[in-house]
């Protein structure tokens, strides 16, 4: 029995790791973002030109896509859940797992269509037009990695509701996340 539990537990620490991962990746982003600003902020105030704009909006954008699947697993996207909420626990895991079926194949085509944006910005050497002038599949990567992550975690949930358990991502409405 221990070595059943030792299988069944490690991909699930594999996967908490991914998404935790992925969110203190995001969060480097976003403090990366902030002290591009403060640069830009003190420059300003010293008479010189910082520039950071275009590194800023990458930031932003990389902090964004890599902070989705971990803020999916803390419950952390807006849901609205009007209709579900009146439905009867089989019917409300039902349409819970159809959802996040349809979510999973939604996100994973737009991950593999960044995967390929990615791909053919490396291959044709597509640099950013600003000052910078940073090859474009770098901050495409974080954006195709996020998406990938978050179709990950659309998929651990849609099989946790198959399995008969609740979905992480439900607000029980205890505070707790």
């Amino acid at each position: 029995m221990p070595d059943d539990r030792r299988r069944i537990t490690l991909p699930r620490r594999l996967l908490e790791g991914l998404y935790f991962s992925s969110g203190v990746l995001a969060a480097l982003f976003l403090a990366l973002l902030a002290i591009s600003i403060i640069a830009q902020i003190i420059g300003r105030l010293a008479g010189v030109a910082v520039d950071a704009t275009e590194f800023s909006g990458f930031c932003m954008a990389a902090s964004s896509f890599l902070g989705l699947g971990y803020t999916l697993r803390l419950g952390g996207h807006v849901r609205v859940g009007m209709l579900v909420e009146t439905l009867s626990e089989p019917y409300r895991t039902r349409l819970e797992a159809l959802v996040c079926a349809f979510s999973a194949l939604l996100v994973g085509w737009l991950a593999w269509c960044a995967l390929k944006l990615v791909l053919e910005s490396w291959e044709f050497g597509d640099l950013s037009p600003g000052l910078l002038a940073m090859p474009f599949w770098i901050p495409q990567s974080a954006m195709a990695l996020g998406l990938g992550i978050l179709a990950v975690a659309l998929c651990d949930e849609l099989v946790s509701l198959l399995r008969g358990r609740s979905a992480r991502y439900i607000d029980r409405g205890d505070g707790a996340l």
